[in-house]
């Protein structure tokens, strides 16, 4: 197999190794496909400048005239203003109180795509929040998000939705229209019941049906668009969706389909069959949008597979040079890319990532009451050492310990689950190969329902001098400015924000020449970019 993974000429031309800054993951599972009849959809949100909290949108009923502000969902940049509807569903993290759930990865997609203009005021994060206020099922749902952008406009790039309820998991995928003309083009597949699926930052709808609504549902210019747009020539029937607005490169295959190749793995026979696509093989048989697992899937296994780092796979993050020198430590700093003696080499991107800013497993149960039939398993940032604890879609309020307040990417505060669970993260991320088991015992112990473990004893500024007051003090800024391998950036004496007060991108300093030489001596061309072709 190892020479599978080895750089292979392929067709398509490598576009870009880097993906987006926020790059996340989902997982799906269909009702008939988990081991107690739910359905069930992950999504880890990852991205360098997230804080992870959980958020609560009250339900609400409007006045006519009443206006929705629009924010950018990743920079806080103002947008626009829509009309309320007037009655919005209360709404816990990404689960709403009739259990409907939304999850996302971005794929990108053609660059010329995006909106730019200003008649655009929907970006996806915006349009996720909005439809669970709106909708009851997926089937609302898609319908909603989709009615939004056509009359207010699409400005984010080229997006893979989860959308899922009791009965349903269907997959939506949308890019925009390059500002021609306001809304966008899409298509939405529903997963079987006896399958899963995934979707990790490149789109993965090829061919779809085109006279089937009960399970396929798209734009009615989808394809004309890209007729338009020079994307494609061939007829209707062949056309595929991915290849037109999306097209595959080493990065994709290699840095986002490799996730769900992962997932699939874990419980479906037959995989390898796929590991030549992943590889970039000219001819090779594409990774389905859907498989068939052999054994019925649990709540417990798909929180494991959130913590997945492609072990024993050809791809296994704990046993590659980088690893083994390293105390086991899958985890590669950022920049994914980097060049030794004049070649461009790759680190692998897992599920489990260091920029995590929280993770969820929610589970939609079609035979109980919404108030206790939607559940979210939710955690905050690295999913290999959160705790994921059930958040209820009755909540009316969110945990203190979990909510936003005044704790954020700039400040420290260990009354709050994501900077505790950072610190332990970024402790393990040192020597996991021996810290791990301790993070697992008690994980087991919390999450199965053991007894609770307190994860950390109180700082008592009482019984310390003042030097060592100043000591913490230190500590809070050091781990705060190189918390997961970045290094954040520093104006006037602060942390650097942007004109809407949101926290910049930071510097990844990566590792030295040297430990990159030993990385590449270690494993050959295992790693090596494939170079466009002239």
């Amino acid at each position: 197999m190892k020479h599978i993974l080895q750089p292979l000429a392929a067709a398509l031309a490598l576009l870009a190794w880097c993906q987006p800054a926020d790059a996340c993951t989902n997982l799906l599972v269909g009702k008939n496909a988990s081991a107690d009849g739910s359905t069930i959809i992950t999504y880890a949100a990852d991205s360098h400048t997230l804080f992870g909290d959980l958020q609560y949108l009250p339900a609400a009923d409007h006045k006519p005239g009443d206006m929705r502000q629009i924010h950018d969902w990743d920079t806080g940049k103002y947008l626009g203003a829509i009309p309320e509807v007037a009655h919005t569903y209360a709404v816990v993290g990404n689960m709403n109180e009739h259990q409907l759930t939304i999850g996302e990865s971005t794929f990108g997609g053609r660059e010329e795509l995006v909106d730019t203009t200003s008649q655009a005021i929907i970006d996806y994060g915006s349009l996720i929040y909005l439809t669970l206020q709106r909708a009851r099922t997926a089937r609302e749902a898609i319908d909603v998000m989709t009615s939004l952008v056509a009359e207010y406009g699409y400005c984010s790039e080229g997006e893979s939705f989860s959308i899922g309820d009791p009965n349903e998991i269907w997959v939506l995928e949308m890019v925009g229209k390059a500002g021609r003309e306001k809304g966008a083009v899409w298509v939405a597949q529903r997963i079987p019941d006896d399958c899963i699926s995934g979707h990790a930052n490149q789109s993965r709808i090829y061919r779809f049906p085109l006279n089937d609504p009960q399970n396929c549902l798209y734009s009615k210019d989808v394809i004309e668009f890209a007729r338009t747009m020079g994307f494609y020539k061939g007829s209707d029937a062949n056309f595929e969706f991915s290849t037109a607005y999306a097209p595959s490169d080493f990065g994709t295959l290699r840095g986002c389909d490799a996730r769900v190749w992962s997932y699939f793995n874990r419980f479906a026979k037959g995989m390898d069959a796929y590991l030549p696509y992943i590889a970039g093989k000219r001819g090779a048989k594409l990774m389905p949008l859907w498989v068939r697992p052999d054994e019925k899937i649990s709540v417990r296994e798909m929180q494991n597979m959130m913590r997945d780092h492609f072990e024993d796979t050809p791809f296994d993050m704990t046993k590659d040079p980088g690893a083994t020198n390293y105390w086991g430590v899958p985890y590669r700093w950022r920049p994914m890319e980097f060049k030794v003696d004049g070649k461009t080499y790759c680190m692998e991107r897992a599920i489990a990532t260091q920029q995590t800013g929280w993770v969820m497993v929610a589970q939609m149960r079609s035979w109980l009451p919404d108030a206790v039939g939607g559940v979210l398993w939710f955690g905050v940032d690295d999913a290999n050492t959160a705790l994921f604890l059930p958040m209820y879609c009755c909540m009316t309020e969110v945990p203190v310990s979990y909510a936003h307040g005044k704790a954020d990417l700039y400040h420290f505060d260990m009354d709050h689950a994501f900077w505790i669970n950072n610190v332990i993260a970024n402790q393990v991320y040192h020597r996991d190969s021996i810290m791990i088991d301790d993070v697992r015992q008690v994980q087991t112990a919390i999450e199965e329902g053991g007894a609770v473990v307190e994860l950390l004893t109180n700082y008592s500024l009482d019984r310390a001098a003042q030097a060592t007051a100043r000591y913490r003090k230190l500590a809070e800024y050091l781990f705060v400015k190189y918390m997961d391998g970045n290094v954040k950036k520093e104006k006037d004496g602060e942390f650097e924000r942007n004109e809407a007060g949101q926290p910049v991108q930071p510097s990844w300093p990566g590792y030295t020449p040297d430990y990159y030489k030993t990385v590449v001596h270690g494993s050959g061309d295992r790693l090596r970019v494939i170079e466009p072709q002239k």
